[in-house]
């Protein structure tokens, strides 16, 4: 059964050295900090009625600290993750030192149920990684967006 829910996101490329890089974001908080597909592209959820790709630029300010650049953004269309949530995505070509990132942060009740908050980053680190190794690190789903950049960029 499908949350409903849907996000917009927004994959930084880079051509390094012949190759292609992607820009992938690890989750922040202590429920992915030990998980193996603690990353994901920079994305946000957004309402009916908001534009997508507005979103998709805020929220990548928001979890990275820069602006995406300028420029045409490429459509890679939809994917649906296995919680049912539905991701539209864009690419565009830019560049960014990841040790310069930062992101917005927000109130999570650690432990669960125990009326403790602490302030938690939304992402806690950004890296650059060729598509494939970006592909066996974010959500499962979201390995085939890479997929579709690296083939409308051969």
């Amino acid at each position: 059964m499908g949350s409903g829910k849907t996000s917009a996101g927004l994959i930084l490329y880079r051509r390094r050295e012949g190759r292609i890089e992607v820009l992938i974001a690890h989750m922040g908080g202590p429920l992915w900090a030990k998980r193996k597909r603690g990353w994901s592209i920079p994305k946000g959820e957004y309402d009916e009625g908001e534009e997508p790709l507005a979103c998709a630029r805020r929220e990548f300010e928001e979890e990275t600290g820069f602006a995406p650049p300028a420029g045409d953004p490429i459509d890679l269309g939809e994917i649906v993750q296995k919680s049912g949530k539905r991701v539209r995505a864009w690419a565009i070509e830019g560049d960014l030192d990841p040790d310069l990132a930062h992101s917005n942060t927000f109130q999570l009740e650690w432990p669960p149920r125990s009326g403790r908050f602490v302030e938690t980053p939304e992402v806690d680190r950004v890296e650059w990684f060729t598509p494939d190794a970006a592909g066996e690190r974010v959500i499962e789903a979201q390995a085939e967006l890479f997929d579709r950049l690296a083939g409308l960029l051969d």
